[in-house]
């Protein structure tokens, strides 16, 4: 077991090490590493083999001679998903990007032999006037405020002490030894912060209602089933920082009285629950989790639990039923889980990013968070950006930054030259939010607002080819599928909704069917047992809200203005445009297109398959779709 002396001596050992990624290194240390490369571990770069960069390097490294010189870390995510497999090598801060394990010989010899970067893989948005900038100025990463991802990108996740070299552990050791359970639960409520989970509910004063409750047993779940389409949020800040997470689990047992803790996370997250198992493993061998924690008599441990993916156990009463062995269903409210939760004992949930928050808010102070963000929206908020977006990645920003900012400035506006429709934020359960309010501060309140949600944070972008009618039809058939069943307005009313979608994009539908689609998704809202089917019609209604011409035109003029819905479209080759190259002929599978070599083109509109591949191979722009 580790005494609050250990873990000092370890941070004073480590920490030199682990400071040099970022600030470089002094003349007197050159002699101990000369360089540090930081290689991705996180699911989207190990996806294109960053793993086998890092063992190639590795060993490319030691077939040189200079393995004592070269210090290579396995980290969690960036950030910059799309550039994937990505790496730093400082004290330069040289970010590579899009890496292959072909080419590993050249970055070793160039780099970190004769120490020139090798410009052909350098991100070319981290060079301005031939000078690399560091990472913190380039324009995705500066207007970041990284609270929750602090350590993702920055420390190897399966190494403790690099956790404790950056205060890890710090805010436990400080709870344990001079802060009561009550000035704890007094602290998170005075720094403002909210569940990171969907809702926002404040976590004091979730806390407080458990900790309140008279009962030997209580327990803290983590509540990792990340299951939005797009959302990987809570994934990177398991596989870069797991420890963050015990640490505040901990934390909140201290607080409420607790003595065990279950983090639920999706078997579909390999990394995530390895590197859970190792930081567990880890902790308890320090002492950090277990019996008597750093010698106060304080007990706590954390063990982890597999979800098999179902999207309606993000829901926390079908969540606890699912550890508990049970269906995963969820159960009426009240009893809430802090008065009856777990095995109908007290019980607090908070989500991953929730959790990760808490130890740095411990340590900084609640003024500090709540300096950060609105008055009603305190500190920041991680978000997934993904869709029509140049920079797909992941970002964390202050409460009340502006969607233009994080849409254009940090995930560089859309690609293409195409214009900005909307963006979908809070994943199937929230809306869409359009032009006119890219202005808007992102906050819980300001986005209800507008008919969306904060959710847990995805960020979906849509350009001028996305059809809203068909992005509700794909939200619909999400939630339709992953209804449990167990409340009839959500089993059948998600159905129907989605049957009057389909029969829309069909070009079958009736203005009978608009009127239909508001007033049953107006009674799924309120009938609906939880979560998932209160909000499974906010889709429906933010299209119909803000891109009503375009249900219209399916309906009046069937007729889908992007060009999405195919049963609304018809290819057309127009006969001055088209060079009778026969490029279209050879690629249609259904010989729907005729016409001899130099000579125009036509397709047979009653064999066409609208499969799109002559739109999308015609090198004269003689196909068109309407």
């Amino acid at each position: 077991m580790k005494t609050l002396k250990d873990l000092k001596e370890i941070k004073n050992i480590t920490i030199d090490r682990v400071k040099r990624r970022k600030d470089g290194i002094s003349p007197d240390r050159a002699a101990v590493r000369q360089r540090t490369v930081l290689i991705c571990g996180g699911t989207g770069c190990t996806s294109s083999d960053s793993m086998k960069i890092l063992k190639a390097m590795e060993q490319e490294v030691k077939n040189l001679g200079i393995e004592n010189d070269i210090e290579i870390v396995r980290t969690g995510c960036f950030g910059l998903c799309a550039l994937g497999p990505v790496m730093i090598v400082y004290p330069e801060g040289a970010f590579y990007s899009r890496v292959k394990i072909e080419d590993v010989p050249d970055l070793v010899k160039e780099h970190l032999v004769k120490g020139r970067v090798l410009r052909r893989l350098i991100y070319q948005k981290s060079i301005k006037n031939d000078q690399i900038k560091s990472l913190t100025h380039v324009d995705f990463f500066n207007k970041q405020y990284r609270i929750a991802l602090r350590n993702c990108g920055v420390i190897d996740p399966e190494n403790i002490d690099e956790y404790i070299a950056l205060d890890g552990y710090k805010a436990l050791a400080k709870v344990l030894l001079s802060i009561t359970p009550q000035e704890v639960i007094d602290i998170i409520k005075k720094s403002g912060l909210r569940g990171r989970g969907g809702g926002g509910f404040p976590t004091g004063v979730k806390w407080e209602f458990a900790s309140r409750q008279q009962n030997e047993q209580k327990y803290i779940i983590c509540n990792a089933d990340e299951g939005d389409p797009g959302a990987f949020m809570d994934r990177s800040i398991l596989e870069g920082d797991p420890h963050s997470v015990l640490e505040a689990m901990a934390i909140g047992g201290y607080a409420i009285g607790a003595n065990q803790g279950y983090i639920y996370v999706r078997a579909e997250y390999p990394i995530a629950v390895q590197r859970l198992l190792i930081a567990i493993h880890q902790a308890r061998e320090y002492g950090l989790l277990g019996q008597n924690i750093l010698g106060t008599g304080f007990q706590f441990d954390i063990d982890v639990r597999l979800g098999a993916g179902a999207f309606v156990c993000g829901e926390e009463t079908a969540l606890m039923n699912s550890i508990e062995g049970k269906r995963g269903t969820p159960n009426p409210k009240p009893p809430f889980p802090a008065v009856s939760g777990l095995w109908e004992k007290p019980t607090v949930i908070n989500n991953v990013e929730t959790f990760a928050s808490i130890p740095q808010i411990i340590v900084k102070g609640a003024e500090w968070f709540a300096s950060i963000g609105t008055e009603k929206s305190k500190g920041t908020k991680v978000f997934a950006l993904g869709g029509k977006i140049a920079n797909t990645g992941l970002v964390e920003v202050p409460m009340g930054i502006k969607l233009r900012e994080v849409i254009y400035e940090i995930g560089g506006g859309i690609p293409n030259g195409k214009k900005f429709k909307a963006v979908q934020t809070g994943g199937p359960s929230g809306g869409c939010i359009t032009a006119e309010h890219l202005d808007s501060p992102i906050d819980y309140d300001t986005l209800t607002s507008l008919g969306s949600m904060m959710g847990s944070g995805g960020m979906i972008v849509m350009d001028e080819d996305n059809c809203m009618v068909d992005v509700a039809r794909f939200y619909l058939d999400f939630t339709r599928d992953e209804s449990c069943g167990k409340c009839t307005p959500c089993r059948i009313g998600t159905k129907r909704l989605l049957e009057i979608l389909e029969r829309i994009t069909e070009g079958k539908g009736t203005l009978e069917d608009l009127d239909m689609l508001e007033t049953l998704s107006v009674q799924i809202k309120a009938a609906s047992m939880c979560g998932l089917g209160q909000t499974a019609p906010n889709p429906v209604l933010s299209t119909l809200k803000y891109f009503r011409d375009e249900y219209l035109a399916h309906v009046v003029d069937k007729k889908c203005p992007s060009g999405v819905c195919k049963s609304l479209l018809q290819y057309f080759i127009d006969p001055e445009k088209c060079k009778g190259c026969s490029l279209c002929a050879k690629k249609c599978p259904v010989s729907a297109i005729s016409g001899k070599v130099k000579e125009p083109h036509t397709i047979d509109v009653n064999v066409c398959i609208k499969c799109g591949l002559c739109y999308e191979n015609c090198k004269f722009m003689a196909i068109s779709r309407r």
